[in-house]
């Protein structure tokens, strides 16, 4: 990966230094882009980030209450156009809000990938419609829902979740059966049944469950809005609320769920947002290793 190019803002308030910092201003529609605070004065509350009227609150680094960063998602049908973001701080009983611009750009995904499922799986029955929307419902409230304030991955680097050949990347344009149009939402591994799967962090399952699109999956808690879940799977090694470590198997690859063959689905979700699950790895891994 190419060594990140970092817009370096200095404002000078009250005697205060602060540096903030934006990993990109052009960013890939269903990719991430980090923020990262820093002030040579101790803050009295963590800044946050205001992002298409949502806002993100920031978190401290190693532990500083001088440097914080937040990962902020860019969804995949967000529009190719300018977006603004603003990071509002206190400075002694001033509040002070800085203003920036990214421009989410095409990410020139792969398009019309073709499919070939059974056709229970892309029309869908009113019993599995029911059985899909309940399951969605279950993983929203148990995963999508909850951000853990802390980071679980504890300064661990991410690493692929097998040894095994990509695929399939995020972002291509699929049709199945020649009419149904969606989008690859996380990286396929190619993966005979059987085959181990790593946890790519540190973190906490937070579900373990078969589901109807995604066959058997298992759901990791990296901490501040980032779950990593691993799709299709022939069989589970760990269980629901138990810590896991970088590079423990977590279960078998398998052929579960809608698929054309056996192979792991490999997807990341950041507060709420399916993004592309090797650039917010990549991403990650720099912004740690940058700042310490």
């Amino acid at each position: 990966m190419k060594t990140l190019l970092f817009l370096l803002i200095f404002s000078v308030s009250l005697f205060s230094k602060v540096e903030i910092h934006l990993s990109h201003t052009n960013v890939k529609h269903g990719t991430t882009f980090a923020v990262i605070f820093q002030n040579d004065t101790n803050m009295s509350q963590a800044p946050n980030v205001i992002f298409k009227h949502k806002t993100y609150q920031m978190f401290t680094i190693n532990g500083s209450i001088k440097k914080y960063r937040v990962f902020i998602p860019i969804d995949y049908y967000n529009k190719l156009q300018h977006e603004n973001v603003q990071v509002s701080y206190r400075i002694k009983d001033n509040i002070i809000k800085k203003k920036f611009e990214i421009t989410v750009v095409d990410g020139n995904y792969k398009q019309n990938e073709i499919i070939e499922v059974s056709k229970g799986k892309v029309t869908l029955s009113s019993e599995n419609k029911v059985r899909s929307a309940k399951e969605y419902n279950q993983v929203y409230k148990d995963v999508y829902s909850k951000i853990t304030p802390y980071d679980l991955a504890k300064k661990s680097l991410f690493q692929a979740p097998m040894r095994s050949k990509i695929t399939s990347d995020y972002g291509n344009a699929r049709v199945y059966n020649g009419k149904t149009k969606s989008y690859h939402s996380g990286t396929d591994y190619r993966a005979k049944v059987g085959t181990e799967i790593y946890a790519t962090n540190n973190g906490i399952v937070a579900l373990v469950m078969k589901r109807f699109y995604l066959g058997n999956v298992v759901y990791i808690d990296h901490g501040r809005g980032a779950f990593s879940y691993y799709s299709h799977m022939s069989d589970f090694s760990v269980k629901q609320g138990q810590k896991v470590k970088k590079g423990d198997v977590i279960g078998l690859s398998g052929k579960t769920g809608r698929i054309t063959g056996p192979h792991l689905h490999y997807a990341l979700r950041l507060y709420n947002v399916t993004v592309d699950p090797l650039q917010y790895s990549s991403l990650y891994n720099e912004i740690v290793r940058k700042y310490k």
